[in-house]
């Protein structure tokens, strides 16, 4: 999608110009070497789906809630281009890298509103925020910094890391806008801090900051506030979503019935059996195994009923093969609820087995509510201990 020189992007999906071939390469290798890794793979943290034993979790350890938006995750790339000019770069968990074509996305520096962030990596979501005026808003909001200016701050705990990108980063940048307010309509997206609360604020989460959302919300993440930025699946990092919404990325496998001709279509000269594409087809789920060897394997059946069949051949869409969101309905059925085009791949088996364990092992609201207390209880009890270690 064309997306404007000057003011906001079009699209949170394509949110600028993707790179391919020889730049893609090296963006990839520049962000690996930038973190100090030898893998050039996707390097944003993964959750781990929120199962009955993480409530126990979530007493022993500090962690921090926020609201999961219904949006879209990328890392927030700021380097510099040949010219030495600030550039921008949105990169998605297919690893693909978006160049932010408005140059009006600017953060300055604390003491120089001229100079900019080079080599500053941070993590976030990108979504529409409705406006009152019916209209709709495209917003970055960050809730994790793995690097910034060149200083790798992987290693340090989730509170300081968002400590030091308020500082360095969204501090200037906020001031900026106020000494320049008319500058924010030039602007490709809006840069916001996702807000955190403790564990334990379970419900302002539900009553306050949920329905207050000017996007779509998608259940609470919890994040360990201990423990050090982890590429990759990170078992301290707890997505939760409401029991109904727990959903697996599966690869959809179309197989059509070959039939017979009945007589009405001899009569027209079909003698040969022939594949039935109006039919509702076999659809096989496939779960991903890796890039070695076998990579999919059959994990079950998409129920489809002959309406839904209808609307999905109505889209004149290519629909094998597509990567498709599922959750299961109450007689234990996988439903589609939609496609899944931002994602390259369907999940891997180790997180539909995390999923199937939420699934299996429900935490509602309510058992939400109800730990509430107990993980207060405990976060307190360890400030104290920490106090007295403190004062001795």
């Amino acid at each position: 999608m064309e997306q404007p020189a000057d003011g906001p992007i079009q699209s949170i999906a394509e949110p600028g110009v993707k790179a391919s071939g020889p730049l893609l390469y090296s963006m990839r290798k520049e962000v690996a070497e930038l973190l100090g890794r030898h893998q050039t793979g996707f390097p944003g943290a993964q959750p781990v789906s929120f199962a009955r034993q993480h409530l126990d979790e979530l007493q022993k350890q500090d962690y921090y809630v926020c609201e999961k938006s219904d949006g879209i995750r990328y890392l927030l790339y700021s380097t510099s281009d040949e010219e030495a000019c600030e550039a921008h770069y949105l990169i998605d968990r297919k690893n693909d890298y978006w160049f932010i074509t408005n140059r009006n996305l600017h953060f300055p520096l604390e003491n120089n509103t001229q100079a900019f962030h080079r080599d500053t990596l941070v993590d976030g979501e990108l979504v529409w925020d409705s406006l009152p005026n019916g209209k709709t808003e495209p917003r970055f909001l960050v809730f994790d910094c793995l690097v910034m200016d060149g200083n790798k701050l992987m290693d340090r705990t989730l509170d300081k890391r968002l400590a030091y990108f308020k500082e360095r980063l969204y501090t200037p940048y906020k001031k900026l806008f106020k000494e320049y307010p008319d500058e924010l309509r030039f602007q490709p997206f809006f840069v916001e801090m996702k807000p955190f609360q403790l564990a334990y604020g379970i419900e302002m989460m539900f009553k306050q900051v949920l329905p207050s959302l000017k996007h779509g919300n998608d259940g609470l993440i919890f994040t360990c506030r201990n423990t050090a930025y982890k590429h990759g699946t990170d078992p301290h990092i707890l997505k939760w979503k409401p029991p109904e919404e727990n959903t697996i990325d599966f690869r959809l496998k179309l197989t059509f019935p070959l039939v017979e001709p009945d007589e009405w279509e001899r009569k027209e000269g079909i003698t040969e059996p022939f594949i039935d594409y109006d039919s509702v087809p076999k659809s096989e789920l496939l779960i991903f195994l890796g890039e070695s060897g076998d990579r999919y394997e059959l994990f079950d059946e998409l129920y489809l009923t002959e309406e839904e069949w209808e609307i999905l051949k109505g889209l004149n869409d290519p629909l094998n093969d597509r990567i498709i969101e599922c959750n299961q309905d109450d007689q234990g059925r996988w439903r589609l609820l939609r496609f899944r085009d931002d994602k390259h791949e369907a999940n891997h088996k180790s997180t539909v087995v995390s999923v199937l364990e939420s699934i299996n092992d429900r935490v509602s609201e309510k058992d939400l509510y109800r730990a509430a207390g107990p993980i207060r209880d405990s976060w307190k009890a360890r400030q104290a201990r920490s106090t007295q270690v403190r004062d001795r």
